[in-house]
């Protein structure tokens, strides 16, 4: 028994927000003092790290599990299957349904529960969590249906991340420029077919690290204190993602027993293009290597960072040929890895 992912989804918001549009933001230190570059420069610096270009919010009308049911709809039909024989509905997200305009999120009932709702899965056998894991969640997500698997506890899981970001940012704070909205989703099964899940690896950092990414005020003090929006010490998270992300996907790889020359690809978290640069040399000089060209796909430029949509959705882009000079072939060894608020890090040698 193999254990592989039968059948992908993904959606794409349709409001896109280019770096542009921040021209007439007003931005400030966190201290409430003016920033004192002109916007200009400061989207110009901020390409310069991220890549990112543009990003997807949501349109008005929308919540976070809406766009996982749409994903999660393209994923069943992807895989050919009957909702009704799915044994698990893993949601991995970070903030629950927060509507346009809301100072509140909505978690009740869980998200899971309202795309088995949404799928009119009638089946009370098919059980429905929410995950919250940061940016890592579809990855664990996908490790814990894994797990289920091979303890003959599930045959066929459905695997979703999403997130809408757009609702929880501080439009004060020049982070707000990363993130993103978006839906992933994977049906993860048992199969005779050859490959699938060839190792894993997770690890938490707490000790030093637990609020490398928090809730936290807007940098315009004359706003609502009870509001909090998510915040981030980039510094930090940029050193530990170097530090830790290459280790977690070596000690996969050698779990695996494949040859880091037989990797054909990495979908890595869609964090800021320059981190996951330096995350993949790092990775390579562990084994003394050169990253071959190629080897990191990248949808970030134009979706920016989704959090526990962004692989996934990478995934879906990639087998549909939707990435340039990109593209997934049978038989290819792929790496997944991610690193988000915990702070988590994971990764999943898989063959495709």
């Amino acid at each position: 028994m193999n254990i592989k992912i039968t059948g992908s989804g993904s959606y794409i918001p349709t409001e896109i927000v280019s770096n542009k549009d921040f021209a007439q933001h007003v931005f400030l230190n966190d201290d409430g003092t003016p920033f004192p570059l002109p916007n200009e420069v400061i989207t110009e610096k901020f390409y310069d790290i991220t890549g990112i270009e543009e990003r997807r919010y949501v349109s008005d009308d929308l919540l976070t599990s809406d766009i996982a049911t749409l994903a999660a709809k393209k994923a069943i039909e992807d895989a050919g299957i009957d909702p009704e024989t799915l044994d698990y509905i893993i949601f991995a997200h970070n903030f629950g349904n927060v509507k346009k305009g809301a100072i509140q999120t909505d978690l009740l009932p869980s998200l899971a529960t309202r795309v088995k709702f949404d799928l009119r899965i009638k089946n009370p056998k098919c059980v429905a969590y929410d995950m919250l894991f940061g940016c890592p969640g579809w990855v664990e997500g996908v490790i814990q249906a894994q797990a289920f698997i091979k303890a003959g506890m599930a045959k066929r899981c459905l695997v979703i991340g999403a997130e809408t970001l757009s609702r929880v940012v501080d439009m004060h704070d020049r982070d707000s420029m990363i993130y993103s909205d978006g839906a992933g989703a994977t049906i993860i099964e048992a199969t005779e077919e050859a490959g699938g899940i060839l190792a894993h690896e997770t690890a938490t950092f707490t000790y030093d690290e637990a609020y490398y990414l928090f809730f936290g005020n807007s940098f315009n003090k004359t706003h609502d204190p009870d509001v909090r929006y998510i915040k981030m010490h980039g510094r930090k998270i940029y050193e530990f993602a170097l530090s830790q992300v290459p280790k977690a996907m070596a000690a996969c790889l050698d779990k695996s027993g494949v040859a880091i020359q037989d990797v054909k690809k990495i979908l890595i978290h869609q964090a800021n293009e320059k981190m996951d640069e330096a995350i993949i040399q790092r990775f390579y000089k562990l084994y003394k290597e050169t990253p071959p060209e190629g080897i990191m796909p990248m949808s970030i430029h134009k979706l920016g960072n989704s959090s526990v949509a962004t692989v996934p959705t990478l995934y879906d882009l990639l087998v549909r040929g939707q990435i340039e000079n990109q593209s997934l072939h049978k038989g290819d060894i792929i790496l997944f890895a991610s690193v988000g608020s915990g702070m988590n890090v994971n990764a999943i040698v898989y063959k495709m």
